[in-house]
């Protein structure tokens, strides 16, 4: 079959962690003998602040790490309806121009004969209400929800014909324990994600901050959008922050450190517990220990107290992180277990078999197509 992906950015992952799940999926797809390709639009924001903060090579790094991986940019004049046209199955991400998202369902309900699926991985559907709501919707085949309690909302809002769950995972193709140990001394705490906008600016001080400058942990940052005070706060901590990183890099990182934390953001907290978001499937894919701020894994998708911990309040993930610095064998153990949960059930080719299901379930006729012999 052939899938047309909709997203912000392929080439930039810059503030945009969407781009890092779609790009496994793609090589997924294609290792599978299908073939997927994106659109995105001309001068994102993502791409945007990607350049002005890195240079314009910056984007080169994703053809470099991703060189099997096709996506075109369109602007007003882009021919839509010709580019669907050549599409078995469209993939629509949330964060697409609304007046296009109805713009696409125009072209399936005027007889298009792709399949046409809306992708969520957000919190707006909580956080921003009237927007999801005001999507036009109706002429897509379903919907995909990153996680159980976003796929409720929908149904009771009455978003989409049909909503099916499509939790994000590891591209284990990137996303693996280093081949070999790195050279020199390891660091001890790496944490990667942006600091964003006050979603969990608390937390991270709470779970993160403080825990290092109690241990005097030697502590890396990376990520983007920290404002001063927060730049103030890592310093004073002893924290290095060394600012963005391209996600195809962060397993390097991962193994030059002896564990990291996770620490959601409150929406998925408060309002949609329940989705990990991508930066623990990443971790645990790469083997290293991880101490998670308190979130509810109401699918039972892992298995906290094996697979990682749980720190309630900040003196636990204190304490916690002491003991993980502190014992090799604990350290081990955590990250094979994580590692074994992920291999087992949290990659993105389990993901690419949950989608084909999906699409077989809404059009059988479709199920089991492929564009070409296998790859890989």
């Amino acid at each position: 079959m052939r899938f047309l992906f909709y997203i912000h950015s392929l080439v930039s992952c810059w503030n945009h962690g969407n781009a890092h799940f779609l790009r496994g999926v793609m090589r997924e797809l294609g290792r599978a003998g299908h073939d997927a390709s994106a659109l995105a639009p001309a001068g994102g924001w993502s791409v945007a602040n990607l350049i002005a903060e890195q240079g314009a090579r910056a984007p080169e790094d994703f053809h470099a790490a991703f060189p099997t991986l096709r996506s075109r940019d369109y602007d007003e004049e882009f021919d839509h309806e010709a580019a669907l046209d050549g599409a078995d199955v469209v993939i629509v991400h949330e964060w697409t121009d609304p007046a296009l998202v109805a713009r696409i369902g125009r072209a399936r309900r005027r007889g298009g004969s792709f399949l046409l699926l809306f992708h969520d991985t957000h919190h707006r559907a909580v956080s921003a209400r009237g927007e999801i709501a005001a999507l036009d919707l109706s002429g897509y085949d379903a919907v995909l929800a990153f996680g159980e309690t976003l796929r409720e909302r929908y149904l009771a809002a009455g978003w989409g014909r049909r909503v099916f769950t499509w939790h994000e995972a590891a591209d284990t193709a990137l996303f693996h324990p280093p081949e070999t140990p790195p050279e020199g001394p390891l660091r001890d705490l790496v944490w990667i994600g942006n600091w964003g906008d006050g979603e969990r600016s608390r937390e991270l001080v709470e779970f993160l901050v403080e825990p290092v400058a109690r241990l005097g942990l030697s502590a890396t940052v990376h990520g983007v959008r920290y404002p001063d005070d927060a730049l103030e706060r890592l310093g004073q901590a002893g924290v290095d922050y060394r600012g963005w990183l391209a996600n195809a890099r962060a397993p390097e990182v991962f193994a030059r450190h002896l564990m990291t934390v996770h620490v959601p953001r409150r929406p998925y907290v408060e309002a949609l517990p329940g989705i990990p978001t991508i930066r623990p499937f990443e971790a645990l894919a790469c083997g290293i220990p991880l101490v998670c701020a308190p979130w509810e894994d109401a699918e039972g998708l892992f298995r906290p107290g094996r697979d990682y911990l749980v720190a309630r309040d900040g003196a636990e993930m204190t304490r916690m992180l002491a003991a993980l610095r502190d014992d090799a064998g604990m350290r081990a153990e955590l990250a094979r277990a994580g590692l074994e949960t992920i291999r087992a059930r949290h990659t993105c080719a389990h993901r690419v078999e949950e989608l084909l299901a999906i699409i077989g379930g809404i059009d059988p006729g479709r199920a089991g197509q492929t564009t070409g012999e296998l790859v890989g």
